[in-house]
């Protein structure tokens, strides 16, 4: 048994050693003249790349929630009345300027109330506000025909508490552009 074992071992490193011979040699003159000699294959050409259609879409001011002129639309009012505080008057004015380099678009100048008061005074008290901001536009550079001025009195509340802050919130003009 020891016999045949040695005998395997022999067979399997002479088998071994004949598989790692490299066949005749080469010199490096002949590789080079084989090398060149090999016809040169071109490597396929990459895949057209889609060229990208991005395209830049430009919202308007008055249509990105984003901008400064939809962010401040609102203008608020002292109990019982219609006069626009100076800290509203850049937001009338940016607005106003707005419409005056945009003179498609039109606005509704909506005035609303608190609930405190009757429903026929509240109407009249929104008209009032509505039409205070549509003049104040007007003075800005705002043409007639681009603002319409109405009164939702106390029936769109912005908030529906029936406290001071709540009432404050409600004692307002909102500028809303139309679509056309």
């Amino acid at each position: 048994m020891k016999s045949f074992t040695k005998l395997l071992a022999i067979c399997l490193a002479t088998g071994l050693v004949a598989a790692c011979s490299s066949g005749p040699k080469v010199d490096d003159a002949q590789l080079a003249v084989k090398t060149t000699e090999q016809p040169v294959v071109a490597a396929p050409a990459p895949a057209p790349v889609a060229e990208s259609k991005i395209v830049q879409v430009v919202v308007p001011a008055h249509l990105d929630p984003m901008s400064a002129l939809s962010k401040n639309r609102s203008i608020f009012f002292d109990f019982d009345d219609f006069s626009i505080k100076k800290d509203y008057i850049p937001v009338v004015e940016s607005h106003s300027k707005y419409l005056s380099a945009n003179p498609k678009l039109t606005v509704r100048v909506e005035g609303n109330a608190d609930e405190r008061g009757g429903r026929e005074y509240n109407l009249a008290l929104g008209q009032k506000r509505a039409e205070a901001v549509a003049r104040s536009m007007k003075l800005f550079g705002s043409k007639d025909q681009q603002i319409e001025a109405v009164s939702f009195g106390s029936e769109k509340p912005k908030a529906l508490g029936h406290d001071e802050t709540s009432w404050a919130q409600n004692r307002r003009v909102d500028i809303t552009y139309q679509a056309k």
